[in-house]
């Protein structure tokens, strides 16, 4: 993962960052999308004998919600010296945010890290759904919050907007310690053109949500000085 490259080399060696699971088990209907890994067991059909068939009424063709296994992955910077979890970074997903088995899982364990006394960063690059628990006007679409555990239940929120690059944000370590810095948009950016996403991304495609029409035109402008 890019974010744990860009950290390595500010906190070693000192401290560790591990790329680490939770796993848990969802029966949701709708597909899961936004995760790296998810496996599905289904049931084989079986044709069983129902008798006189002409008797019967025409049953409705149903979609059965069968268990899937989810496997997100979050990054934990651990002590080297203690392998103590100093801070564990989030990448929201579609499923953090949405009601259902994923939101349970994720809120569960948020709750659990606030209250100890590890700190929490949370990266929300998603339009859809809500928003985790923060108590903080304003209407920027997205955010990223670094709560250190000794000052809970306070922490710094940096909200921005579809246009406006994404800002730098530290990640805490120990009190004796300076936090490591993290300048998500160039890595991004990075990702972006080694990946060639231009050449897979149909920018014509309709978006779920809908762009409020500021943010469309502003797209809009973006798209043509590339053209």
């Amino acid at each position: 993962m890019a974010i744990a490259d860009e950290i390595t080399p500010q906190v070693a060696p000192k401290y560790r960052v591990a790329i680490e699971e939770r796993i848990y088990t969802s029966t949701e209907a709708t597909p899961i999308v936004g995760i790296a890994d998810v496996s599905v067991t289904q049931r084989q059909e079986k044709v069983t004998s129902l008798g006189n068939a002409a008797q019967l009424m025409a049953p409705r063709r149903v979609q059965v919600p069968l268990p899937i296994e989810v496997t997100e992955r979050f990054l934990a910077v651990r002590s080297v010296e203690t392998n103590d979890v100093v801070c564990i970074l989030e990448i929201l997903s579609p499923v953090n945010k949405r009601p259902g088995e994923g939101c349970i899982a994720y809120e569960t364990k948020r709750r659990k890290i606030l209250d100890s006394a590890t700190h929490l960063v949370e990266i929300d690059l998603l339009r859809d759904g809500e928003s985790m628990a923060i108590a903080s006007p304003g209407q920027k679409t997205y955010s990223i919050s670094v709560s250190i555990s000794r000052e809970c239940p306070h922490a710094a929120l940096y909200k921005f907007a579809l246009a406006d690059p994404i800002p730098a944000f530290p990640v805490p370590l120990k009190t004796s310690d300076a936090a490591a810095i993290v300048d998500l948009q160039p890595l991004l950016n990075n990702l972006y053109t080694r990946a060639r996403f231009d050449l897979t991304i149909d920018y014509g495609q309709l978006l779920k949500p809908a762009l409020s029409k500021e943010n469309a035109n502003w797209i809009e402008r973006l798209i043509s000085s590339f053209s």
